[in-house]
C-alpha cells in the first residue's frame, strides 16, 4: 500500500485523497479501464487513480483540487491557481488563449518554448519578437533586457501582453523586475514561462520567483524541478491585468477532461514539500553544484556557466576550449548511466535537483572531467548557436501560415518561400522557422549546423531537413 514517508498528506489534499483512494480499495464502475488490476499489463498502471470518481466524486463534491490549487496560489502569493496534467505546454497554451483575441499582437522573447507559439496560433495572436543579449564568453543567452521590451512597446503600442521564458534554458537569470516596469509601464501584463524555475523563492541563495518580481503570470513545470509526476504543472497569476475569467475559460479549452489523478498529487505533494522542506533540501545540493562547479572549473579550457546571473543547481559546460566533443562526453555519460539534459558539440547541461545527492553530484563531476580529458582535443573559438541571435522575417501570421493550405519542396528550393512548420533544434525546442516566416538561407545555415553539432532537429515533417513544408502559392 502506497505511504507518506515525509508526512504530507495533512497538508496537501489531493495527496490525502490519493492515498486514502489507495486505503480504501474501492470497486470503480468508472474509468480507467485497467480498474486497477495489475495482472493485465503490469505495473505500468500501478497508482493511476483519476480525478472524477477517485480523488474526488464524479461531481468534485470534496473540493479537493480547490482546496489544492488555493494553497499553491498562496504559496507564491498570488490568487490564482490552476493545476495542469499537460505539462507547461498546456499552460503556455492556456495563457495565449487569457491574454488577447485573435489579432491582437504580443511581445514575445524569441527563447520562448514551441509550445507558445502553437499557443499564438491557437488564440489567433500576433508575435511582435525580441530577441535575446547572448553573451559572447560562452555564446549562450542571457535574456531579453528591458530596453528591447520598451522598444518594441513603444513601436507597437497595440501590444496587450508581453511574453518571455526565464530562467532560460540553460540557467541563465535575467531582469525580470525590470521587464515587469516595462510592462507596466504600457498597462500590459508580463508573462513569464518559468518551466524550469519552480524552485526559485524558496532558498535565500536562489534569485525570487518571478511573481515576487512583479509578472502577473508564470506558468512553472513541477516535474522539472520539483519532485512531481512527468507532466505537472503550475498556471500562476494575480488578477487585475490578468482576467481570472479568461484563465479559467483558457485553461479549460485546452486540458483534458479526464485529468490523471496521480499527477494532480503529486503537483500538490511537491508544494507541501518545497513550502515545508525547501530551504532544507535545496541547500545541500546548492553546495554540492558550486563544489562541482570549483572541481569542473580545475580542467583546463572548459568554461563552466555560473555565479551572477544564473539560477543553479544547472551545471552548464562550455567546451569548445577543450576540443571535446560534447555528443562523444555525453556517450560517456550514458554509458556511466547518467543521461544529461542537453549534449551537443560545444555544450553540455546536466540538470540537478533537490532529489539528487552529494555524492551522485560528485560522480558526475568525475565521470565528466574524465570524458573530457580522453576526448580532448585542439582549442576551437566559442561560437553562439544561431538559434539565439537569428532575426525571422516575418511575412503572415503563425495562425495563417499554419492552416494555409502548403506544399513539400525540397530544402534548397524552399528559400524565399513562406514556411508553414515548426522547426526547431532540440533541445531547447526554440525556433528557428516559425508559420509565417520567410525561409532564408540564414535559417537553413543555422539549422544545419545545429544537426552537424549534434542537435536533433524537431517537430519538422521531415528531421532529416530534407524537404520543408511551405505556404502554397497560386
Amino acid at each position: 500500500m502506497p505511504t507518506d514517508p515525509r508526512g504530507l498528506r495533512s497538508d496537501a489534499p489531493l495527496l490525502d485523497a490519493w492515498l486514502r483512494f489507495h486505503e480504501e480499495a474501492p470497486t470503480p464502475y468508472t474509468i480507467p479501464g485497467h480498474k486497477h488490476r495489475l495482472d493485465l499489463v503490469g505495473d505500468v498502471v500501478a497508482g493511476d487513480v483519476p480525478l472524477y470518481a477517485g480523488l474526488d466524486t464524479m461531481s468534485l463534491s470534496r473540493g479537493v483540487l480547490l482546496d489544492a490549487e488555493r494553497r499553491a496560489a498562496a504559496a507564491w502569493g498570488v490568487d490564482l491557481c490552476r493545476f495542469s496534467v499537460g505539462g507547461s505546454t498546456h499552460g503556455n497554451q492556456a495563457i495565449a488563449l487569457a491574454v488577447g483575441r485573435p489579432g491582437d499582437r504580443v511581445v514575445v522573447s524569441r527563447t520562448l518554448h514551441r509550445s507558445m507559439l502553437l499557443g499564438l496560433v491557437l488564440a489567433g495572436l500576433e508575435p511582435v519578437w525580441v530577441r535575446p543579449e547572448v553573451d559572447r564568453a560562452h555564446g549562450l543567452p542571457t535574456g531579453v533586457v528591458p530596453p528591447s521590451v520598451s522598444a518594441a512597446l513603444a513601436e507597437h503600442p497595440d501590444a496587450v501582453a508581453v511574453l518571455v521564458g526565464d530562467p532560460s534554458y540553460v540557467g541563465t537569470v535575467g531582469d525580470v523586475a525590470g521587464l515587469a516596469a516595462a510592462a507596466h509601464a504600457h498597462d500590459v501584463p508580463l508573462v513569464v514561462d518559468a518551466a524550469w524555475g519552480a524552485h526559485l523563492g524558496f532558498h535565500p541563495a536562489l534569485p525570487p520567483h518571478a511573481l515576487a518580481l512583479g509578472a502577473d503570470a508564470v506558468v512553472t513545470s513541477a516535474h522539472k524541478m520539483l519532485p512531481a509526476v512527468s507532466q505537472a504543472a503550475l498556471v500562476l497569476a494575480r488578477s487585475g491585468r490578468i482576467d481570472p475569467d479568461r484563465l479559467d475559460a483558457g485553461v479549460e479549452a485546452t486540458a483534458t477532461t479526464s485529468p490523471a489523478g496521480a499527477v494532480l498529487a503529486s503537483i500538490d505533494a511537491a508544494r507541501a514539500l518545497l513550502e515545508r522542506d525547501g530551504a532544507a533540501l535545496l541547500g545541500p545540493v546548492l553546495e554540492a553544484v558550486a563544489t562541482a562547479r570549483s572541481g569542473l572549473a580545475e580542467v583546463d579550457g572548459l568554461v563552466v556557466r555560473g555565479g551572477p546571473g544564473a539560477a543553479p543547481p544547472r551545471l552548464v559546460l562550455v567546451l569548445p576550449g577543450t576540443g571535446a566533443d560534447g555528443t562523444r562526453v555525453e556517450a560517456d555519460l550514458l554509458a556511466a548511466g547518467m543521461p544529461v539534459e542537453l549534449a551537443d558539440r560545444d555544450t553540455v547541461v546536466a540538470m540537478v535537483t533537490l532529489a539528487d545527492t552529494a555524492a551522485g553530484v560528485a560522480r558526475l563531476v568525475d565521470v565528466l572531467r574524465r570524458s573530457v580529458e580522453a576526448h580532448r582535443g585542439p582549442p576551437r573559438p566559442v561560437v553562439g548557436a544561431g538559434v539565439w541571435s537569428l532575426d525571422p522575417v516575418v511575412a503572415t501570421t503563425p495562425r495563417a501560415a499554419f492552416f494555409a493550405p502548403r506544399e513539400r519542396v525540397a530544402t534548397a528550393d524552399a528559400v524565399g518561400r513562406v514556411c508553414a512548420e515548426l522547426v526547431a533544434p532540440y533541445p531547447p525546442g526554440v525556433p528557428v522557422l516559425a508559420p509565417g516566416e520567410v525561409v532564408t538561407a540564414q535559417a537553413l545555415e543555422v539549422l544545419g549546423s545545429a544537426r552537424a553539432a549534434g542537435s536533433r532537429i524537431a517537430y519538422a515533417a521531415d528531421p532529416a531537413l530534407r524537404t520543408l513544408d511551405v505556404v502554397a502559392t497560386g
